[in-house]
Formats: structure tokens, C-alpha cells, sequence
């Protein structure tokens, strides 16, 4: 009998694993798999009448977020749009428990997520390099002017991927027993994948990585010099690369400087870009008309249509790039502050980790902590263009390193 129990949570921790490398294929698989896995956790919460799991703050807050998301769904302009992205998002949260749950039961799954993304990462990396160097990757999807893509093809989220997990794996790595030779294929692997995030061509991706390269060297202990020494190696290459890539030097510096007004006296200022300033100005009148419950998820891409709240050279489009604003304009002022409390913890907790380094007190956080953190602060950076805050896809790789964190923090030596 617990060999059978033992073989089910084998194929439960394949199962959440296999999520790793299904991000890469699409957002169908990966949310099929979050939904099955939720169900499962459910299912198992309710048989055992033990909720330990659920009886926590983060997921607490989370649900009310989801029931005021679903309110304002039901007040929207297109119940049925918006009611498909909020009804069910709650299994978003119950997927970061789930992890968290799973953990506790088998701690072999830490080196499962590990060995995947490192295999993730690696076909990434000879492939990206690969589609740069030949113009096609393995497949033969054609690289897209001088923006790498690789399996991803003209979705262009390459960088999205690797930097938004890259602090997973770093946290994994941390944890992990390594022999000397695993310890510079590591290193290597590191200077390769920031590399090819600047070659995605992906502004939001690179600034992330920088964002929590950063964050990681200044609050960690060991390993520092490590990451600092990758970092500056890929940094070197990547200003080798950009002085002899027009192209990437263009889109990645030059562009937005030029779109933000910064080096072109003749444009007026704007925020990150004509396009995305007018996106921000239509969602800001959006607000103005609903500030409490905001017009319901999925909204903005209906409600930028009308004549009233439209607002610059392109006022239109399915979110307006940024978390905060899209929030404001579609959940209103309840549902931004679910998320700005979030980002409020993140900076309070790295506060409190730099004052103990400062003041050499014991750290509140390991660094296994930190690289979560890290990868948390930025699915919650506010000073920067985003996707959209219900896109699936992207809701899952943000919920990884939270599953992680919730973990680490709560977990006990003993639980039935």
C-alpha cells in the first residue's frame, strides 16, 4: 500500500514537473496541468479535512482578490469575456499550494525541478545560439530581424521564460549538493543563458534579470562572488555583442530612448513609448469613471474602444502592459492594492534581510529565500511594462517561485 502511495506521488511530481517544459510548447498544456493539479489538491484537502495548506495569509488574500475579480466580472461590460478569466483563477493559488504541499511529502522533487530546468535551459541555449549564428533554429523557425526566439517562434517570449525562472533555478542550485565540474557548467550555462536573454531582444526580459541579478548579489551569502563574476562575463559580452549588432543595440538602447524622449529634444516625454503613454492615459481615464471595482477583468480591451476613455496614437489594446494600471482600470482600487501589498512584502523582507547584512545580525532570510524572492519581485515590479496580469501562461511561471517561497517559510518537520 505505501509503495502504491509512493508510486502516485512519483507521477504527481512528473506530472507539476513536466509543467517546465510545456511552457515552452504553449499555454494549453501548462494550464491543463495547473487545473488537473489543483482538482488533485482539492480533492485531497477535502478527503482529509485538512486545510493546513489553504490557512495561511498569501493564499487568504489571494482569494478575496479572485472573489472581488469575479464581482467585477459580473459588473462588466461583457460578462462572459470577462467571467472566463476571473471565475477560476483561484487555481492559480491553489497551484502554488499544491507545490508547496508536494514538497512536504517528497523533497525529491526539488532536484526534479532542478535537473528539468537545467535541461530546459540547455536546449534553449544551443538552439537560441544556434537560430542567432544560422538565422533558423533546429526546427527551422527563422529568427525574426535580430530577435532570437528559438522553440517559441514568433510568440517572442524566449527571454520571458529564462528570466523569469532563472532565479528559480538559481534557488535550486543553491540548495543542491554539487561536485566541482557540475559547480562551472553552472557558471557557464548562466553567462550563456544572460546572454541570449539580451539576444531575445526582449527590454522587459533583460531588465528583470538584471533586477534580480542584483537583488540576489547584494542579499546573499554564499555564492555571491559566483553570480558576480558570471554576471560581469555575460555583461562584457553582451556590450561586445551590441557594438557589433546595430540591430540589438538599436532595440535594446537607443530605441527606447528615442521613444521616451530622452536623446531627441524634438518628442515629447512619454512613458517607456508613445504607444505604451497612450495605453496608460486611456486606462487612467478608465479609472477616473470606476475607481473602487474598475470595469472587470478583460475589460480594458473593450473599453478602450469608446470615445470617452480613449486617449493618444494608440489607445487600444488587449491590457494596457503594465500590472498596476491594468488592475486599477479593471478591479479598481481593491483589487491594485492585492497586488501592491504583495510587492510591499517582497520590499520590506529584502529591507529587513540588507539591514542584518549591514548590521551583521542573523539573516531572516537563506539565500534559497532570497533567489524566490527575487523571482517574485519581479512578477511584481510596478515600474515597468508588463503582459496581462490574467494571461494563463504567464500567471503560472509567476506562481512557480511562489509555491517554492510559501514552502520555505511555513513549512514544518512533521505533517500528516
Amino acid at each position: 500500500m505505501n509503495n502504491l502511495k509512493y508510486s502516485h506521488t512519483i507521477l504527481i511530481n512528473l506530472l507539476i514537473v513536466s509543467i517546465i517544459p510545456f511552457l515552452i510548447w504553449g499555454p494549453f498544456f501548462p494550464d491543463l496541468i495547473v487545473s488537473v493539479s489543483a482538482l488533485f489538491f482539492l480533492y485531497y484537502i477535502l478527503k482529509n479535512n485538512n486545510f493546513y495548506y489553504l490557512n495561511n495569509i498569501p493564499f487568504i488574500i489571494f482569494l478575496f482578490f479572485c472573489i472581488i475579480s469575479t464581482i467585477c466580472s459580473l459588473e462588466a461590460e461583457d460578462i462572459s469575456l470577462s467571467i472566463k478569466s476571473s471565475l477560476f483563477y483561484f487555481r492559480i493559488g491553489v497551484f502554488s499550494c499544491c507545490i508547496w504541499y508536494l514538497i512536504d511529502k517528497d523533497k525529491n522533487i526539488l532536484n526534479y525541478f532542478y535537473y528539468t530546468l537545467i535541461l530546459c535551459f540547455s536546449v534553449l541555449v544551443i538552439d537560441g545560439y544556434f537560430q542567432y549564428f544560422t538565422g533558423s533554429n533546429l526546427l527551422g523557425f527563422k529568427i525574426i530581424g535580430a530577435r532570437v526566439s528559438s522553440f517559441f517562434g514568433d510568440e517572442l517570449i524566449m527571454g520571458s521564460y529564462l528570466s523569469r525562472l532563472f532565479p528559480l533555478l538559481f534557488a535550486l542550485f543553491l540548495v543542491k549538493q554539487k561536485k566541482k565540474f557540475e559547480i562551472y557548467f553552472i557558471g557557464f550555462l548562466f553567462i550563456l543563458v544572460d546572454i541570449l536573454i539580451f539576444m531575445s531582444g526582449e527590454r522587459s526580459a533583460f531588465f528583470f534579470l538584471n533586477l534580480s541579478t542584483v537583488f540576489i548579489i547584494i542579499l546573499i551569502k554564499k555564492y555571491q562572488k559566483f553570480r558576480l563574476v558570471t554576471f560581469i562575463i555575460a555583461i562584457i559580452c553582451i556590450i561586445i555583442l551590441s557594438l557589433n549588432s546595430s540591430n540589438l543595440s538599436n532595440r535594446m538602447f537607443k530605441g527606447p530612448a528615442i521613444d521616451m524622449g530622452l536623446i531627441e529634444s524634438s518628442k515629447a516625454p512619454t512613458i517607456f513609448s508613445p504607444i505604451h503613454d497612450s495605453h496608460y492615459r486611456t486606462a487612467y481615464e478608465m479609472i477616473k469613471d470606476k475607481p473602487l471595482l474598475g470595469h472587470g477583468p478583460k475589460m480594458f480591451r473593450v473599453m478602450c474602444k469608446d470615445e470617452k476613455y480613449a486617449v493618444g496614437v494608440s489607445p487600444c489594446s488587449t491590457h494596457p502592459h503594465n500590472f498596476y494600471v491594468q488592475l486599477l482600470a479593471e478591479t479598481g482600487i481593491i483589487g491594485f492594492l492585492f497586488l501592491f501589498s504583495a510587492f510591499i512584502y517582497v520590499i520590506y523582507t529584502a529591507f529587513r534581510q540588507f539591514k542584518s547584512i549591514i548590521f551583521k545580525e542573523k539573516r531572516p532570510l537563506t539565500d534559497y529565500q532570497v533567489c524566490l524572492l527575487s523571482g517574485i519581485l519581479i512578477s511584481f515590479w510596478p515600474f515597468s511594462p508588463n503582459g496581462n496580469f490574467f494571461n494563463n501562461w504567464l500567471m503560472i511561471v509567476y506562481s512557480l517561485p511562489v509555491g517554492f517561497y510559501l514552502q520555505s517559510i511555513y513549512s514544518k518537520k512533521s505533517r500528516k
